[in-house]
């Protein structure tokens, strides 16, 4: 599948007064139609792009397997994956778990149906991330300028959010890029799933806004620290807040915010 698409374009510049016809390059957007033990789970519309990384990473992400060794297989052809995990429990138990309904996960991010995060919290039982990393401010910014340096999707078409996993010390572990920000989340949760990256002793960059849903992605996992270059929501400072996930927001220049969580950053 073509990552990147290039379509006629007609481009007016108000500036100039000119009006020119010209070949733009957009980026591919598909659906994923992901089965659970043959049991339909949801359908993602994704970058097509480290797809069985983004798969892992979203089962791991949303709760629906505990370890990356439950996923005994993970098979897509063209636009549909058949997953198979091991588990304890029914898969119907898990997804009845995770969420009410059968859902089409857009590249906007959003859920057909909103489901509040009081339920949410009643509802997973989440375990509050304890760990004790240290990272520097300086490391973080590197981190997220890395970002834009990596983001060659980005640069051809604009349309895509960066992500990457790094280890205390700034090392980039994982990066990726997708249409949606939650997607680019999942992706590297997922390469550092597969490469037995200890979430604990890492931190996660995104260029996406960092709401409840991205923090409790990343509080699931236990990575302990997740920063931005955009803004936070207040959904995702609530749910920082609960499960002991550091949150950063506009790590711009040489500034940033912490709104939770301050200790593991050191100047």
């Amino acid at each position: 599948m073509d990552v990147v698409t290039s379509f006629p374009a007609t481009r007016f510049n108000l500036q100039t007064g000119k009006v020119e016809e010209t070949i733009d390059r957009v980026v591919s957007e598909i659906p994923i139609r992901i089965m659970i033990n043959e049991i339909l789970y949801a359908t993602i519309f994704c970058t097509p792009t480290n797809l069985r990384e983004l798969v892992a990473g979203h089962l791991l992400s949303e709760g629906l397997v505990d370890s990356f060794e439950e996923i005994t297989c993970v098979e897509i052809e063209g636009t549909q994956c058949r997953v198979t995990i091991a588990s304890e429990k029914s898969v119907q138990e898990k997804l009845a778990m995770v969420t009410p309904f059968t859902r089409i996960i857009t590249s906007g991010c959003g859920a057909e149906i909103p489901w509040p995060f009081t339920k949410l919290k009643d509802r997973l039982g989440f375990r509050k991330v304890t760990s004790r990393l240290e990272t520097t401010a300086s490391c973080i910014l590197d981190a997220v300028r890395n970002l834009n340096v990596k983001a060659s999707i980005y640069r051809q078409t604009g349309g895509v959010h960066a992500s990457a996993l790094c280890s205390k010390d700034g090392v980039e572990l994982a990066f990726a890029e997708d249409v949606g920000r939650h997607n680019a989340i999942d992706k590297v949760i997922g390469m550092g799933a597969e490469r037995d990256c200890k979430f604990g002793e890492t931190f996660a960059v995104s260029t996406g806004r960092l709401s409840g849903e991205i923090v409790l992605k990343i509080a699931r996992v236990g990575i302990p620290v997740v920063a931005s270059i955009s803004s936070v929501l207040s959904s995702g400072v609530e749910i920082a807040e609960a499960t002991g996930v550091t949150l950063i927001g506009f790590v711009r220049g040489n500034r940033m915010n912490v709104y939770s969580y301050p200790g593991r950053v050191r100047v």
